[in-house]
């Protein structure tokens, strides 16, 4: 670019043009530069590296529903302060900013949908509220979403990304661990499908509940995955961790999943795993 341009008077300064925000983005995995339009056209997927950036809810519900259409429940719940936390900010403050960022009232959208024509309930966490965490709403949300697969006897798939349960909600959060568990217990003896979609993070409580208790449970590539991060586990027991510890391909090796997927097959693999186990109740004919 040229900075200086000849005029009859002299050289003058000639102004950079400013870049609008958001119309570059880099790259977290290979840190290439990319055009963000080339980015949203590869389902935000790196096109030299494969990285899979973070999308938020709605996208994957774009992504994985019929025409994108889901007609949502529990819409009006939102989380309480029953402890009065506050650290650096109160709790109802935290809550308040994630809901006017997000547009949603907390971390996880649920309803029915069809993917490929297979009516479903599901749930699909935001990342973008708090982290994508797990407080009594979040918990709640879940549980009705599991409760409709029962009533209806259509399969269940759940897109986790979160950092576990919410500690400003103590031991409420940690009971949400158990009351979904119990009612996929519930779903399993119905013989009903329950397809559990892991996407980077899903840790920690939601880890060690319903994420990890699909039929079926699928990940992207190089999703971190787990309980605790890996710098608190190898503090604490003091070695050095294998390569790739707690990413999606560690755990399929170590038989934790089923399915690494590329988002771009997301749908088709979801679809098929639906189609294969999926028999419509005697009541709506086969």
């Amino acid at each position: 670019m040229d900075w200086f341009r000849k005029t009859k008077a002299g050289l003058v300064s000639q102004q950079k043009k400013e870049i609008p925000d958001g119309l570059w983005t880099k790259c977290k995995g290979c840190s290439e530069v990319i055009y963000s339009r080339i980015l949203e056209e590869s389902l935000w997927v790196c096109p030299s590296c494969n990285y899979h950036f973070r999308i938020n809810a709605n996208k994957i519900i774009k992504l994985l529903l019929d025409d994108g259409q889901l007609e949502r429940y529990d819409e009006n719940l939102s989380s309480l302060d029953p402890l009065k936390f506050r650290d650096s900010k109160k709790y109802t403050d935290r809550i308040v900013a994630s809901q006017k960022k997000t547009g949603d009232l907390d971390a996880v959208i649920c309803g029915l949908g069809s993917i490929d024509t297979v009516p479903v309930s599901i749930a699909v966490m935001n990342f973008d509220f708090m982290g994508g965490s797990m407080g009594s709403v979040v918990g709640e949300k879940i549980a009705r979403a599991i409760e409709r697969s029962i009533d209806r006897e259509i399969p269940l798939v759940i897109v986790s990304c979160s950092g576990g349960a919410r500690m400003q909600e103590g031991i409420l959060s940690l009971m949400q661990m158990a009351k979904t568990s119990a009612l996929l217990a519930v779903l399993a003896k119905k013989k009903i499908t329950y397809i559990s979609v892991l996407t980077n993070p899903t840790t920690a409580g939601v880890m060690a509940s319903y994420a990890s208790l699909g039929d079926i449970i699928i990940a992207e590539p190089k999703a971190l995955l787990g309980f605790a991060g890996p710098r608190v586990i190898q503090q604490t027991i003091g070695q050095d961790l294998p390569e790739g510890f707690q990413s999606s391909e560690f755990f399929q090796e170590h038989g934790f999943l089923d399915v690494i997927s590329e988002r771009k097959d997301l749908r088709k693999n979801i679809s098929l795993c639906l189609h294969y186990t999926y028999t419509p109740p005697k009541s709506l004919g086969n």
